[in-house]
């Protein structure tokens, strides 16, 4: 059945919504123009970075075509050479996003085209390194999972390795300060597979989220080598300070610290600057605000100080 726009009415209802959206109250929460004139970061076309990222980062598990080792190189490079351009734009476009040096129309200024092109070569440059923390992070999901077959088993398949790909390339592009597109790229594993890690989060070495749906990992949460998490787990800040005029104050250490080695089970809550010592085991569903020393187990019973968390 055809739905038809005809009749004076339905022209001047929609009229009269176009200028309610028009109006500067109804615009003035919501509005932001590009400064230089510049391009707003394009969600499509990071989804094709990461896309060609995790091709060169695990060669022979995705992209379009079967890569050997007689001809990575070649197809390595070109890959190497579109993700540079296309991530180098986005990253300029991200600036923009955050430059308060004017709104004209003349395009992206020089400073912003520099720190950019900087920022995305510098990035790269860091590629070998995140391949190797995600083969340490695919091992740990192996040996930590019995039902895991295989270390490319845990690739293609769990939550835990999609996420830690997400992140490991955006908190380098959150070390680099490249504003705006590192929390895109969180954003993207998160709605994928319901982990929530912040980019300015630090992850060590051969880290594992078992199942992980329901994790939360703050902004400057610290987290060490052989860490593992269950689902539903959140590593929180316990209060907000303000500053005199009421707003949030930005940036100060105000998530968990876990050490080396520490596992933390399905539901436990974990708020404010703490520190989780090596070895602990944190169990299911208790809530943590002390500090817990090295070795400790924590139970919803009590822990090893004798007292409930």
């Amino acid at each position: 059945m055809a739905f038809s726009l005809g009749g004076s009415g339905v022209h001047a209802t929609l009229d009269a919504v176009t200028e309610r959206l028009c109006r500067p109250e109804s615009l003035d929460a919501v509005w932001h123009r590009q400064a230089h004139g510049a391009p707003m970061p394009s969600l499509e076309t990071l989804r094709e970075v990461m896309g060609r990222l995790r091709a060169a980062i695990f060669p022979g598990y995705f992209g379009p075509v079967r890569v050997g080792r007689e001809s990575m190189r070649y197809h390595l490079a070109a890959n190497l050479d579109t993700i540079l351009r296309r991530l180098g734009e986005q990253i300029v476009s991200g600036l923009c996003f955050d430059c308060a040096d004017g709104e004209d129309d003349s395009g992206p200024c020089g400073r912003c085209e520099e720190r950019g092109l900087s920022a995305a070569l510098a990035f790269m440059e860091r590629l070998p390194e995140i391949r190797r923390l995600l083969a340490g992070d695919a091992t740990a999901a192996y040996e930590g999972d019995p039902a895991a077959r295989s270390p490319g088993e845990t690739i293609f398949c769990y939550p835990s390795l999609t996420a830690m790909f997400h992140h490991r390339v955006a908190h380098e592009l959150y070390r680099l300060k490249v504003p705006l597109i590192p929390r895109i790229i969180a954003e993207m594993a998160h709605s994928a597979t319901g982990i929530d890690i912040h980019p300015g989060a630090t992850i060590g070495e051969e880290f594992f989220i078992d199942h992980g749906t329901g994790v939360v990992i703050g902004e400057t949460c610290v987290i060490g080598r052989g860490c593992r998490l269950y689902q539903g787990v959140t590593l929180g800040a316990l209060s907000f300070p303000k500053n005199p005029d009421g707003t949030l104050t930005k940036g100060i250490p105000r998530h968990p610290v876990l050490c080396d080695d520490v596992t933390v089970y399905a539901g436990a809550t974990i708020l404010g600057r703490v520190t989780i010592g090596k070895g602990a085991v944190i169990g299911g569903n208790v809530w943590i605000t002390e500090d817990v020393p090295p070795g400790a187990h924590i139970s919803q019973k009590g822990n090893s100080k004798g007292r409930k968390p």
